[in-house]
């Protein structure tokens, strides 16, 4: 019985170090990717599969380095065999549509999307993807409506808004690109992105207030719908607007319009979380240095730093405010017809 009970305790420690080593070798072959050095990376991944060749994080990642190694062939070979698992997640047919895309391979791309958001229909990550697919075939009507499909079943997921407010930045219904523009720096606020969407969302509002634009988009509305509330609200202050648009008469602009939208009940009519954030801040001091973030950086970056510099503790309550916090938008708050 001892002697049992010792071989046991010797092989128990066997498996245990043989589970660690494995750990260990996918962790500095993780390490190695990021640093880009991708043939120690895969030295290290070997290893590590060798020791555990069904492990589904480690294919991935093996997948995903032949794809940054530009090695399009052994990643497709790689993620085909992942995608036919039946734990095969989100990811791995994103990392597979990837490789497709990189060959321009559209066909069997279009195919992969399709059945990847049949077994995942509501993945964010796979709407963007097959959006952007569209988009790469010149095909951008579709490409929105895929996006905008993302955006309704994973209303988290930023890349589907950030994709959106480009798309109609572009377009004559600028509407949009600030709904979806403003969404998505709340949810992505700090990254190359955030600051891209941030001068986007100050030449839509400078659009928006070019003579009659409002109240062609106001009249266009056929129904009481969320624009049409949105843009009457908005329009009240239009006069603030004669001398051009700023950071500053934003905020005067975006006070009124959070004011008139909440004693008007539009609130209870369409509910918005984003909205609810806006108020949040008016009320609790940080709506100005909230604006100033938002358009200051994007009007004049030096003017928003001598801003910050003449306004410390307002300019820290906000930044320890937008750090410290999650922003989730809500299911069904996006009221696109």
């Amino acid at each position: 019985m001892k002697t049992l009970l010792i071989a046991n305790f010797f092989l128990l420690g066997f498996f245990t170090s043989h589970a660690q080593d494995a750990k260990q070798l996918y962790a500095n072959a993780r390490t190695l990717m990021q640093q880009g050095d991708y043939d120690n990376a895969t030295l290290a991944m070997n290893k590590a599969l060798e020791k555990e060749p069904a492990n589904l994080e480690m294919l991935k990642d093996f997948a995903f380095l032949n794809y940054l190694k530009r090695d399009f062939a052994g990643s497709i070979q790689t993620g085909k065999i992942i995608i036919e698992r039946p734990d095969a997640d989100e990811q791995a047919f994103q990392i597979l549509g990837m490789d497709y895309k990189a060959i321009a391979d559209f066909t069997e791309a279009s195919k992969l999307y399709k059945r990847g958001l049949k077994k995942f229909p509501n993945s964010g990550v796979l709407y963007n993807e097959s959006a952007e697919l569209l988009a790469m075939q010149h095909d951008l009507p579709g490409a929105i409506i895929e996006w905008e499909k993302g955006i309704s079943v994973a209303p988290n997921y930023s890349s589907n808004y950030y994709n959106a407010a480009m798309y109609y930045a572009r377009t004559s219904d600028i509407f949009w690109a600030v709904v979806y523009g403003e969404v998505f720096v709340n949810l992505e606020s700090y990254s190359a992105r955030t600051a891209e969407i941030k001068s986007v969302l100050l030449e839509a509002y400078r659009k928006l207030y070019t003579e009659g634009t409002i109240a062609n988009h106001i009249a266009a509305q056929k129904s009481a719908t969320f624009e049409k509330a949105f843009l009457e609200t908005l329009n009240k202050s239009k006069s603030m607007a004669a001398d051009g648009i700023t950071a500053d008469n934003l905020t005067a602009m975006r006070t009124r319009f959070i004011l008139d939208w909440y004693s008007a009940g539009n609130n209870e009519k369409f509910a918005f979380r984003l909205f609810d954030n806006l108020q949040y801040l008016l009320r609790e001091g940080m709506f100005n240095a909230y604006n100033e973030w938002l358009f200051g950086t994007a009007a004049s970056p030096a003017k928003y730093q001598v801003w910050v510099d003449t306004h410390d503790k307002e300019a820290k309550a906000f930044k320890d405010f937008q750090e410290g916090r999650v922003f989730k938008m809500v299911a069904g708050q996006i009221y696109k017809s």
